[in-house]
């Protein structure tokens, strides 16, 4: 399942070449990944009130063209990979027809001491699937 969502470039993500300073990206990419988990059903909050969580392990980011103020951006998200107990997420941050950057990040489920765990059942939804 692929999803969507938007947002539009603050003045004050930019730097003195006035475009988005690439740390902002990971900003950008956590909030689609935030929506991504909404819009598949999984529910982050009963998982974190039951003592779970997801941690980054890794993101790998190209970085393709430079976003600017105002810049309206459309990030995609999907699965590529998923096992037992983690899997990776893809991602995309589009303006209009051009790339700006692609990623791919690797998630782990986590229990309440930040220990990997296998996703129980119930947090096994099918839209983490690829």
């Amino acid at each position: 399942m692929k999803t969507e969502c938007s947002l539009k470039v603050r003045s004050y993500e930019c730097d003195s070449y006035n475009h988005v300073n690439n740390a902002n990206y990971l900003n950008y990419l956590e909030y689609a990944r935030w929506e991504f988990l909404k819009d598949i059903s999984f529910d982050y909050e009963k998982a974190f009130k039951s003592g779970y969580g997801t941690y980054v392990t890794r993101i790998e980011i190209n970085y393709k063209k430079p976003a600017f103020t105002d810049d309206e951006l459309v990030i995609k998200s999907w699965p590529v990979k998923k096992g037992a107990v983690s899997g990776t997420i893809a991602q995309e941050i589009w303006r209009g027809e051009d790339l700006i950057i692609d990623a791919k990040v690797t998630w782990a489920f986590v229990d309440s001491r930040g220990m990997p765990v296998r996703i129980p059942p119930e947090y096994d939804v099918p839209g983490l699937m690829p």
